[in-house]
């Protein structure tokens, strides 16, 4: 497999040369690493939002959209479909890297994390990435400066020309996007924290309803959240059975049909003091080559309807 940030840098270069049909901004930082505004001081978009997620899974996923209903109203869907899960998903697209300096603070997702491979999920899939270009997406309401990038071009052991920081709002139509291109993901990495080798998931396809864009931060966390937990949906063909696939989806946890508003209130909104388990797809379907098919969980229209104000 070539490397992730190669892969990743080359969708960065088709950003930066489309970044007025995308309504982009890309700065230029004092180290030359680059800035790209893909829904901070601007709302962002569906085709950003797309090109963005697809960046963050280093080219292996496959992104669209398209218009499906959620309480009768029709509302657009964002897919992602890859034949290299525990790459595209977990290697590359998982938001795992915690970024601060000074006043900025962020979640970091992208193949950067590849170049680092400290996680434990490394360790299961047995990657590490090599390159002299790092990207990784930042979900921040801030721009990045150049004291951030040369903080990821240390860890990432690039040099700051070599960075790479598409960075977005959750509370954008980006963020929206991006959210709900996760559905995939979350089966994926709930498998593989439940014990499941990530490697034998061949392929995996999700869909979630793109939340309304809101007007702050937290609010498009939470409704980000119900989006993935009460209304995405998650194929997966795997190579072997496993006798905990009922645990992957969101209807698994004891918090099931509590609007994610209130758990994040529950907590202060630290959401780092939450269980990984809260985290789940809404319904799942599970192809084993050779065995069974599994579905397990379900949607709640009527839950959505309350969290996207419809």
């Amino acid at each position: 497999m070539e490397s992730l940030n190669r892969m990743a840098t080359e969708l960065v270069d088709e950003a930066i040369d489309f970044a007025d049909e995308l309504a982009i901004e890309v700065y230029t930082l004092s180290g030359d690493g680059a800035v790209l505004d893909f829904g901070v001081d601007l709302p962002g978009g569906i085709e950003a939002g797309l090109l963005l997620a697809e960046i963050q899974t280093a080219g292996l996923a496959t992104l669209g959209t398209s218009l499906d209903d959620v309480a009768g109203t029709p509302l657009t869907h964002v897919e992602c479909s890859t034949d290299q899960p525990a790459l595209a998903l977990l290697c590359a697209g998982k938001a795992g890297w915690e970024v601060t300096r000074g006043e900025f603070d962020a979640l970091g997702s992208g193949p950067a994390r590849a170049l680092v491979a400290t996680e434990p999920v490394f360790q299961r899939i047995n990657y590490r990435d090599e390159f002299d270009f790092a990207v990784l997406a930042l979900e921040s309401d801030q721009l990045p400066d150049e004291a951030v990038a040369a903080q990821i071009a240390e860890r990432a052991g690039v040099p700051e020309s070599g960075v790479f920081l598409p960075t977005y709002a959750t509370g954008s139509l980006s963020g929206s996007v991006v959210a709900a291109s996760r559905a995939a993901e979350l089966a994926v990495f709930r498998l593989s924290e439940l014990g499941y080798d990530p490697l034998d998931v061949l392929s995996a396809t999700g869909s979630a309803p793109i939340a309304p864009v809101a007007g702050d931060e937290r609010t498009a966390l939470a409704t980000t959240q119900d989006a993935l937990a009460y209304g995405s949906r998650a194929h997966l063909v795997v190579d072997r059975p496993f006798d905990r696939f009922d645990e992957v989806v969101s209807t698994a946890r004891t918090e099931y049909g509590t609007p994610f508003a209130e758990i994040f209130e529950g907590v202060g909104w630290e959401t780092g003091e939450l269980p990984l388990e809260l985290f789940g797809p809404a319904q799942v379907t599970i192809d084993v080559v050779g065995g069974d098919t599994y579905a397990v969980g379900e949607r709640s229209d009527e839950l959505l309807a309350e969290s996207f104000g419809l």
